[in-house]
C-alpha cells in the first residue's frame, strides 16, 4: 500500500490546471472552431460531407434521411451531440447564409426570416451539392494525409484536396478560447482570378490583388458600402469591419425594399420600423407591409403619408436607426500549413493557399506516375511472358514452385512473376499482346507528360491555372453584393420629425410640469394640488427642447412634445431628473437652440449664453450658472437684438444702470462678469440685483413701481442713465429707490392706447 501511494504523481495544483485549460483551449482552436486555410472546413463540417460522400450521398444521387448523415457522422467520426452536428449541417444548405451551399437539401431548411425554423432532422433529406467536387474530387489520389477516427477503427482524411480557396468562398465564423473568426464570403470568379494572378506575378502587391478581389460577395443583393480605403486596409490588417445597406425602389409613391443586409430577416425590420412608428418618430409613414414570399423572398412595402415626403430622406433615417443597415465584423483568422492559428491579410491567405495547392497538385501527379510506373513494370514482365509462352508454360507445368524459376530464368521481379502466375489461358490470346503494347504506349506517353510537368515548375503552374479556369467556367457565377459608395446615413432630429406646434409649458412650485396647446393659454387657469401653485410659464413649440433651471443654476432639458398634457395635474421634473436634495426647479427656457439668454444672479453677475449649451442627457443636470454663496438666480432674459438691446440693472441700494447688452461675454457656463460695479460691503449690508430687464432705449419706456406710485422713464430719462458695464450707475429719485417691479413697454405698443 505504501510503495502505491508513492508510485503517485504529485505536481502543484496551479501546474495542472495551467496545462489541462491549455490542452482544453488548444483542442478547441484546432480541433473544433478555426477552419484550415487548405479546404476552409471545421473538422465537424469536414466529417459530415466526408460521411455523406462516403454514404454514396453525391451530387445527383437520391436524397437520404438527414438523421442518417447525422447518426453515420456521429457514430463513426464525430462522437458530439446531434443537434450541434446536424445545425452544421443545416447551414452548409442554406443558400442565404452560405454563398456556395456544400448540401442540397430537401423539406423546410429554413427561411431568411427564421434560419432557426428548419425541420427536425427525421424530417429533412439531404445529398451533397456539386460544389462539393471542387473538395471530393482528388481525395483518392494520394493528396491529402488520413488519420484513425475517435475509436482508431477506420480513417478519415485530415484535410479535402480543394480545388479553389474554399476559405475565402465561403467564409466561417466561429469562437474558440481566447480567440475567434469571422471570414466573410467572396465570389468565386474574383477570387480565381486573384489566384491566378499571383501565380503568374508571385512579387504582386497587396493593391494589384484587391483591384482584382475588391470586397466580400455575400449571398444577398444588398449594397456593400464600405469605401475601398477601409476595404484595402481590411485586407491588409486581416481586422476591420463591413458596412451593407439594403436596396430599395419605388413603385407608385410606395417604397418598396428589395434585398436586406446578409442574415437580416424581413421580420425583425417590420417590427424595428413599426416600434418607431408607434412611438411617433415617423409621422411620414402611412403603414408598412411584408409581401414577401417564395418568388420575392424580400418584399417590404412602405407607404409614405403624402407624395411630397423626400422618400431618400425617410430611407436615411431608416439606415441609421433599424438593421436595414448593419455592420459586419471581419477576423481572418484561421489556422495555417504550418497548423497554427494566425490572423492573415489576403495576400497570406492566397500565398499560402496556393502552396497548398501546388502540393496536392504535386501529389497528385506522383501518385499518378507512381501507379503508371508499376503498371508498365507488370506489362513489361507480362510481355516477357508473351515472347516465352511456350518455356513459361513448361517451367509452370513441371516445377513445384515455379515462381522462384521464373524469376532467376527471366530476370523477373516478385510483383511480375506474381502477374504472370496469375493470367489466365484466355488471355494468352495473340490479341491480348496488342492490347498490352497499345496500353504500355499510352502509359509511356503520359509517364512521359507527367515527368515533364513534375521537372518543370512553370508546367505545373500552366496546369494549376488550367484547372482553375475549368473550375470558373463550371462554378463561377456574377456578384450578388454590389460595392457602391453612399454617404453616412443619419437618423432625424427631433425637430424635422415632432409638428411644430405652439405649446405653453406650466411648471408648479413644488416642481410639477405640464404644457397646454397654443399661447394664448392662462396658467392661472388651472388647478394645482393641495399646497402648489403656480411658479413660472413659458411659450415657444412643441418641436423644441425645454430647459428647466434649479435653485442652483444646474439646467435640465426635456424634449417639448413629451411633456404631459395641461388637462390633468402634469407630472413631477423629479421623476425624469435628479436635482440635488432638496434644490427645486424655478425657471423654465424654450425656444430655438440657437437663441441667446442673458443669465444672472442677484449678487450682481451675469453672462449671455446660448440656450443649447443648456442641454443635457444627463439626469442629474449641468452645471450652467455658479451662484455666490446666498445669491439666488434672476429669471432668465431672451435676447433678440443683441446690438441694439440693453439690460436694465436696480439694485437694493437704489441704483440704476443701463448697459449695453454687447458689454457682456458669451459663455458655456459659470459666475459671468459683473453687472454693474457694485462696491465691497459687510455681509450683513450686502447689496444685491433687485430687478433685471432687457430694454431698447430708442423705442422702449422703462417704468418703477413703488407701492401704489410709479416712475416713467422715456429715451432721455434713459439716457442718463446709460453707461458703461464698471460704472456704479445713477441713485434714482428720493422715493424710488426701493423698486417693487420694473416693467418695460414699446413706445409703439404705448401709441395705440
Amino acid at each position: 500500500m505504501q510503495q502505491d501511494i508513492e508510485d503517485i504523481e504529485r505536481q502543484p495544483l496551479h501546474q495542472f490546471t495551467e496545462k489541462a485549460y491549455l490542452d482544453y483551449a488548444m483542442y478547441v482552436i484546432l480541433d473544433r472552431a478555426l477552419p484550415h486555410i487548405g479546404d476552409g472546413l471545421k473538422p465537424v463540417q469536414r466529417r459530415i460531407i466526408y460521411s455523406m460522400s462516403d454514404l454514396g450521398l453525391k451530387a445527383g444521387s437520391k436524397y437520404k434521411k438527414s438523421a442518417r448523415t447525422v447518426g453515420d457522422t456521429l457514430g463513426r467520426f464525430h462522437p458530439h451531440g446531434d443537434m450541434a452536428c446536424y445545425e452544421a449541417m443545416v447551414l452548409m444548405a442554406q443558400p442565404f447564409s452560405y454563398r456556395y451551399p456544400l448540401v442540397d437539401g430537401q423539406g423546410n431548411w429554413g427561411s431568411i426570416d427564421d434560419p432557426k425554423s428548419f425541420a427536425a432532422m427525421r424530417y429533412t433529406e439531404a445529398r451533397l451539392a456539386s460544389y462539393t467536387d471542387l473538395l471530393l474530387t482528388e481525395l483518392g489520389q494520394g493528396t491529402v494525409d488520413w488519420q484513425l477516427n475517435f475509436d482508431g477503427t477506420l480513417e478519415e482524411p485530415r484535410l479535402f484536396p480543394a480545388r479553389l480557396p474554399n476559405i475565402l468562398l465561403n467564409g466561417t465564423t466561429g469562437i474558440a478560447v481566447g480567440m475567434a473568426t469571422d471570414i466573410p464570403p467572396h465570389n468565386l470568379r474574383e477570387v480565381a482570378t486573384a489566384c491566378i494572378h499571383l501565380l503568374k506575378q508571385p512579387n504582386a502587391d497587396l493593391a494589384d490583388l484587391c483591384a482584382l478581389l475588391p470586397a466580400p460577395d455575400y449571398p444577398t443583393e444588398a449594397e456593400i458600402i464600405t469605401p475601398a480605403a477601409e476595404l484595402l486596409k481590411i485586407y491588409e490588417t486581416g481586422n476591420g469591419s463591413i458596412r451593407m445597406r439594403a436596396t430599395y425602389t419605388r413603385e407608385n409613391g410606395d417604397i418598396v425594399i428589395t434585398a436586406l443586409p446578409h442574415q437580416t430577416s424581413s421580420g425583425k425590420i417590420i417590427t424595428q420600423i413599426a416600434a418607431q412608428m408607434t412611438a411617433k418618430k415617423l409621422p411620414m409613414i402611412e403603414d408598412l407591409r411584408d409581401e414577401s414570399d417564395h418568388e420575392n423572398p424580400v418584399r417590404v412595402v412602405i407607404l409614405p403619408r403624402s407624395n411630397r415626403i423626400d422618400i431618400d430622406n425617410v430611407m436615411t433615417h431608416l439606415f441609421a436607426t433599424t438593421d436595414l443597415e448593419r455592420s459586419y465584423r471581419v477576423n481572418l483568422n484561421m489556422i495555417g500549413l504550418d497548423g497554427r492559428p494566425q490572423v492573415k491579410n489576403l495576400k497570406m491567405i492566397l500565398g499560402e493557399w496556393l502552396e497548398y495547392r501546388l502540393q496536392t497538385v504535386r501529389r497528385r501527379l506522383e501518385h499518378r506516375l507512381d501507379k503508371i510506373r508499376k503498371r508498365l513494370h507488370l506489362l513489361e514482365g507480362l510481355l516477357i511472358a508473351y515472347l516465352n509462352i511456350d518455356e513459361i508454360i513448361a517451367i509452370i507445368r513441371d516445377q513445384d514452385k515455379p515462381k522462384p524459376v521464373l524469376i532467376k530464368k527471366f530476370s523477373l521481379s516478385e510483383e511480375q512473376a506474381y502477374a504472370i502466375l496469375e493470367l489466365r489461358l484466355r488471355q494468352l490470346a495473340k490479341l491480348e499482346e496488342v492490347k498490352i503494347r497499345g496500353e504500355e504506349k499510352t502509359l509511356s506517353k503520359e509517364r512521359k507528360s507527367l515527368e515533364s510537368t513534375l521537372g518543370s515548375e512553370k508546367k505545373l503552374n500552366n496546369l494549376i491555372i488550367k484547372e482553375i479556369n475549368e473550375d470558373v467556367k463550371k462554378y463561377g457565377d456574377s456578384r450578388r453584393s454590389p460595392i457602391v459608395e453612399r454617404q453616412q446615413a443619419q437618423a432625424f432630429d427631433d425637430t424635422s420629425i415632432v409638428p411644430s406646434d405652439p405649446i405653453t409649458i406650466i411648471l408648479s412650485a413644488k416642481g410639477w410640469i405640464r404644457a397646454a396647446k397654443g399661447h394664448e393659454f392662462d396658467p392661472s387657469s388651472l388647478n394645482y394640488r393641495a399646497g402648489d401653485q403656480f411658479a413660472d410659464a413659458c411659450q415657444g413649440r412643441s418641436n423644441h427642447q425645454a430647459v428647466f433651471l434649479d435653485a442652483t443654476g444646474r439646467s435640465y432639458s426635456a424634449a417639448a412634445h413629451t411633456l404631459p398634457s395641461a388637462r390633468g395635474q402634469g407630472e413631477p421634473l423629479t421623476g425624469r431628473f435628479t436635482p440635488p436634495n432638496g434644490i427645486g426647479f424655478v425657471h423654465i427656457l424654450l425656444d430655438a437652440p440657437k437663441s441667446d439668454y442673458l443669465l444672472a444672479s442677484n449678487a450682481g453677475y451675469g453672462f449671455i449664453v446660448t440656450l443649447e449649451n443648456l442641454y443635457t442627457k444627463n439626469k442629474a443636470g449641468k452645471a450652467i450658472l455658479t451662484l455666490p454663496q446666498g445669491s439666488k438666480i434672476l429669471p432668465p432674459l431672451l435676447i433678440s437684438d443683441p446690438e441694439t438691446q440693453h439690460y436694465a440693472v436696480i439694485t437694493s441700494a437704489g441704483y440704476l444702470s443701463i448697459v449695453p447688452v454687447s458689454e457682456l461675454p458669451r459663455l458655456p457656463r459659470g459666475k459671468g462678469v459683473k453687472l454693474l460695479n457694485i462696491p465691497a460691503k459687510s455681509k450683513n449690508e450686502r447689496e444685491t440685483v433687485v430687478a433685471l430687464k432687457l430694454i431698447k432705449p430708442t423705442t422702449d419706456i422703462l417704468t418703477l413701481y413703488v407701492g401704489k406710485r410709479h416712475l416713467t422713464l422715456k429715451e432721455r430719462d434713459i439716457e442718463a442713465y446709460t453707461g458703461e458695464r464698471s460704472r456704479r450707475g445713477q441713485k434714482l429719485p428720493r422715493g424710488f429707490q426701493k423698486v417693487d417691479r420694473l416693467e418695460i413697454v414699446s413706445q409703439r405698443d404705448d401709441d395705440l392706447f
